[in-house]
């Protein structure tokens, strides 16, 4: 079989099944292991597949944007551990942005479990309504406002990204929608997206947040590739994963 005809067959079982192994491969079309890998590179190249530790899954582009209420608690335990993780590298009297993910509601949680003093600079509404009902004197609130999204719950625009740019912190926390193949950080909306790269801009260390969920999508719109985060905290990835993410000299953490 020609290689071109063996790789749109590939093409049409993964847009069948979703996925693909380089054993299945091997298995299907009789080729040899480093053929059926060398199929899924030349695939990914294309765009049509995204390499997983293993074989390919489809390239998902995920304009979905779910409610923060209806994210808050998918993941949980993951979340809470990245909290933890995120709030024990903090030394007292930090200045920290908090972007408007579900991640870092769950470390906003952690610094009032934890009583940690510090000035929190947020555009995500329900996170200074819980600093506001439950945090004391240790913490500073600085709301980041502008146009507020309802779905999200949370201020983008113009406004928004003045005020970023009119602040100095010490550590940004944030997450994404997911990690593209080529290593950008994207998110599902462009002035979400736009806010964030302002915040890693504006931060002497910029962190963020993820677990396995974010390696199988990518949402429409750029953030900033991989490089210009300092600091990566994961959950449930394997070896191979966490080498590939520290591939542009980020520092990647296990927690």
């Amino acid at each position: 079989m020609l290689a071109e005809t063996r790789r749109r067959e590939i093409a049409d079982r993964m847009r069948t099944t979703g996925a693909v192994t380089v054993a299945e491969v091997e298995e299907l079309f009789g080729v040899s292991p480093m053929t059926a890998r060398r199929d899924l590179a030349e695939l990914e190249r294309r765009g049509v597949a995204r390499r997983t530790h293993g074989g390919a899954v489809l390239p998902t582009i995920s304009a979905h944007e779910d409610s923060f209420a209806r994210r808050l608690d998918v993941d949980a335990d993951e979340k809470v551990r990245l909290a933890e993780a995120a709030v024990g590298m903090l030394t007292p009297h930090e200045t920290i942005f908090l972007d408007s993910s579900t991640t870092t509601y769950y470390v906003a949680r952690r610094l009032v479990e934890t009583h940690m003093a510090a000035t929190v600079l947020t555009n995500s509404l329900p996170v200074m309504e819980l600093l506001f009902r439950e945090s004391g004197p240790e913490l500073e609130v600085i709301g980041i406002g502008g146009n507020l999204r309802r779905l999200t719950r949370s201020f983008v625009g113009p406004f928004a990204v003045r005020t970023v740019q009119g602040h100095f912190a010490d550590r940004l926390f944030f997450s994404v929608k997911g990690i593209a193949a080529n290593g950008m950080l994207t998110d599902a909306e462009p002035l979400e997206a736009e806010l964030k790269r302002t915040m890693i801009e504006q931060a002497s260390d910029s962190v963020l947040l993820i677990d396995h969920s974010k390696l199988s999508v990518r949402g429409l719109s750029v953030i900033a590739p991989i490089a210009d985060v300092t600091t990566m905290v994961v959950t449930d990835l394997d070896e191979p994963q966490v080498d590939a993410l520290r591939l542009g000299g980020t520092t990647v953490l296990t927690a």
